[in-house]
């Protein structure tokens, strides 16, 4: 009989919570058939070398589990890249940050963060974007920044207006592709790269701008506010979740509560 104490349960919890947000992570990449055999393998081995007690078979998967930990890292080597960086930027470790300093602000869901003159430029922008079919990809940075995406742009820093962003995103400008992104209510950069969503769960009508957007909220926690170049259609990612369809009204509130 095996004697389960306090600490048991605590590291069965731990390691649990740790395959849940491994197996979150690779879900959204092209990783996950590969970690579920992995993961099918590691049951095998502790089964055969810990509980049945096979010394034969059990010493041999042993030392490819010690040569197999140089080679997971190879497998996985974007992921594990990924998984860190997320471990540090978080918006739930940001939060913890702002406790202990005495900073309260919160998400999106808390009291308004701007007036109308910071947020009309960029409703009207979308809104008339939206009616001319013109796509665009806007990027609100919120506590974590976004220098790394800033770089591979083009730097602008001029004031938010509506039309300095609709001359951006006009279908003949050197500008309109990629990102532009906003920050300390300014037009920081425009044509900036963003990381790719793999998820499979994003709708198939949805293109690279909502990938991106998706891929960016999902890294940061940055808002993203993409007009589909084909139906015109309205679409927020925050928090690596999309709000689709959404009216000019329901836009300005979302960015009236955000912290950019």
């Amino acid at each position: 009989m095996f004697a389960v104490g306090l600490k048991d349960v605590i590291d069965i919890i731990l390691v649990a919570l740790l395959l849940y947000y491994i197996y979150k992570l690779m879900r959204q990449t092209r990783a996950l058939n590969i970690f579920y055999g992995v993961l099918l393998f590691i049951v095998f081995w502790i089964v055969v070398a810990k509980v049945l007690e096979m010394k034969l078979i059990g010493s041999i998967l042993d030392q490819v589990v010690s040569v197999g930990a140089i080679a997971f890292i190879v497998l996985f080597q974007e992921e594990i890249r990924h998984f860190f960086y997320r471990l540090g930027t978080r918006q739930e470790g940001h939060r913890i940050v702002r406790f202990f300093r005495g900073d309260r602000r919160r998400g999106l869901n808390n009291e308004y963060r701007h007036s109308h003159d910071d947020i009309i430029p960029i409703v009207l922008a979308c809104l008339n974007m939206s009616k001319q079919r013109v796509g665009a990809l806007i990027v609100m940075q919120n506590d974590l920044p976004l220098n790394d995406f800033v770089r591979t742009g083009e730097l602008i820093d001029a004031k938010i207006s509506q039309r300095l962003i609709e001359n951006i995103f006009f279908k003949n400008s050197p500008l309109h592709d990629g990102a532009m992104v906003i920050s300390e209510n300014k037009v920081t950069a425009a044509a900036c790269i963003l990381p790719i969503s793999h998820d499979l769960d994003i709708p198939k009508d949805f293109g690279l701008r909502h990938r991106a957007a998706k891929g960016i909220s999902n890294e940061t926690d940055a808002l993203a506010v993409v007009v589909s170049e084909e139906t015109g259609n309205i679409t927020v990612a925050w928090n690596n979740q999309f709000h689709s369809h959404i009216t000019a009204e329901e836009l300005e509130t979302l960015l009236m509560k955000g912290r950019f």
